[in-house]
């Protein structure tokens, strides 16, 4: 059941990365996130929806354009906290950016996040 909640969580998560228009990025993070969510991400630590909204449009306005955020394993909860792997793959082939992340809930929304980034890569063909 745990899992179940992590998943979901996890998942609306993500569709604010793959969002129609960014104007529907912060109302899908809201879905996700409590209001006082602490960030940890490649800058640093952060806190509040709009803190995360920042990252995810940043990454949604990569320079090789707007790209797919795709959550590519199960969600593991061995504890308080859950993790996945996931991909952000750019348009016809780009940069393609690949990562672990940590997420602990809290009333079944996301209270932290941990991003474990990796190398930015090619896409395989």
């Amino acid at each position: 059941m745990q899992e179940e909640t992590a998943r979901s969580a996890i998942d609306m998560f993500i569709s604010a990365f793959n969002a129609s228009d960014d104007s529907y990025v912060t109302a899908l993070l809201s879905q996700a996130l409590t209001s006082d969510v602490v960030f940890w991400g490649p800058l640093g630590r952060s806190e509040g929806i709009a803190a995360v909204e920042r990252f995810v449009l940043d990454i949604r306005r990569h320079p090789a354009g707007t790209g797919t955020m795709v959550r590519c394993s199960a969600v593991d909860m061995p504890g308080e906290w859950a993790r996945y792997q996931w991909v952000f793959t750019t348009p016809d082939g780009g940069p393609r950016l690949a990562g672990t992340d940590v997420v602990h809930l809290r009333r079944s929304l996301i209270d932290q996040v941990i991003v474990f980034a990796g190398e930015i890569e090619p896409s395989a063909s």
